[in-house]
């Protein structure tokens, strides 16, 4: 998902030149993620610039430094880390007139631009559902490996219009939910 959400946060900034991606160098998921961007960034003829934060300390150097690069917009990682700080990145990027993209929840409403990513909803409840087969006795290894079966693309206008964007229509076509 992670080139999808490159390709979505430079369309409304189709001049960008500069797209930075945040990453916990600690994560697992980091090395795969960012060979995944790199090659969707030489794709969009983007500059792609590597932005590491594993603890709160570090959010700002990371906002700093996307303001030195000049950086269009940011495409944040998928790591736990960031999840349980969604709504902290959500209201930096704000602040600090970024526009972001991330996965659904805490980060869109707490003023991220968008969010891509599966349905938060559904994640946890098969989490709930593998739960109670493994408490009725099923080894966790038998239970075969899901991923997502629906992805949301939400939008903010609200956030579009504070950092004084126009979202392209054929992204609102495409968006599940937008946020006025």
């Amino acid at each position: 998902m992670a080139p999808k959400r490159l390709e979505c946060a430079h369309e409304p900034v189709p001049a960008a030149t500069v797209i930075a991606v945040l990453i916990n160098p600690t994560g697992l998921n980091a090395e795969n993620e960012l060979r995944d961007l790199q090659a969707s960034a030489r794709i969009l003829g983007v500059q792609f610039h590597i932005l590491q934060a594993s603890n709160d300390r570090d959010f700002d150097t990371v906002f700093a430094t996307l303001i030195q690069l000049r950086a269009g917009a940011l495409v944040i990682g998928n790591d736990p880390f960031f999840f349980s700080r969604s709504g902290q990145l959500g209201a930096l990027t704000l602040r600090h007139r970024i526009p972001a993209i991330y996965k659904p929840g805490e980060f869109i409403t707490a003023g991220g631009l968008m969010s891509y990513g599966g349905n938060t909803r559904d994640i946890y409840r098969t989490a709930g559902i593998y739960t109670g087969r493994i408490l009725k006795g099923e080894k966790p290894g038998d239970l075969p490996v899901q991923q997502a079966a629906k992805v949301e693309l939400i939008i903010n206008l609200k956030t579009a219009k504070a950092l004084g964007l126009t979202i392209p229509q054929s992204l609102l076509l495409r968006a599940d939910e937008v946020i006025q």
